[in-house]
């Protein structure tokens, strides 16, 4: 097992759902937090660093790095969770949609990399997490462009594997299937929709998550796929 007390983590979207059960994970495992979001949400973790971030937007990226190796002196596990999505016909969803979900998920993932990858190479155990989907492994109807935009994040992962490998950076796609958050309720996806009671909880992803953060550093995890039993297997 790999011990995780001491570590440095930063998550973006870390103020609800995924990131968040994940944050609360890495604080019980010992890890220290920088934890990024719009709203700048601490989770009322103690000696947390927690300040609004837009992954739009690289320097707002580039401030709360800084201010975490500031704090804490280095950086060793970057978690890339921002995210939007947006559901129904392709001719349907409006423009705004379209460039938010190429924005925040395609360019926040790249500028978070690229925000925290000089620090994470120094580290003696550096870790990329990103949090795609079974949406970047496979297409699936009324989810075009929230499909290219986790296979452009899914890429995004295997290619710096190669990159990263020999530096002892360690680079994982975790995919999971539905899981019952908010994040694109009013996008095509209602409270009252049957499919959510079947659908796995935040923690299930952190439990995955930490399950990969953990394994011995002698070997590396590069793709967790996973989807409630309620889900469809496709292909």
């Amino acid at each position: 097992m790999n011990d995780l007390h001491s570590r440095v983590a930063l998550v973006t979207g870390a103020s609800r759902g995924i990131g968040a059960a994940v944050a609360r994970s890495l604080d019980a495992a010992g890890v220290q937090l920088a934890l990024a979001s719009r709203s700048g949400d601490d989770l009322g973790i103690a000696g947390s660093v927690a300040q609004p971030t837009d992954v739009r937007d690289p320097k707002s990226l580039e401030s709360i790095v800084t201010a975490t190796v500031e704090r804490f002196g280095r950086l060793d596990i970057l978690i890339v969770n921002a995210g939007v999505g947006a559901y129904g016909p392709f001719l349907d969803l409006p423009a705004e949609a379209l460039e938010e979900m190429i924005d925040v998920n395609v360019k926040g993932a790249i500028y978070s990399v690229r925000a925290a990858l000089p620090h994470l190479v120094k580290s003696d155990a550096a870790e990329l997490v990103m949090i795609a989907s079974e949406a970047g492994r496979r297409g699936l109807p009324l989810e075009a462009v929230y499909c290219s935009s986790k296979f452009a994040q899914v890429g995004l992962t295997r290619a710096l594997d190669h990159e990263l490998r020999e530096q002892g950076v360690r680079c994982t796609n975790v995919c999971p299937g539905g899981v019952a958050t908010d994040f694109a309720m009013g996008r095509g996806r209602t409270p009252e929709m049957p499919a959510l009671a079947g659908m796995m909880k935040p923690e299930d992803v952190a439990e995955t998550v930490m399950f990969v953060l953990t394994r011995p550093r002698t070997h590396r995890i590069l793709e967790v796929a996973f989807r409630p039993v309620t889900e469809t297997s496709w292909g």
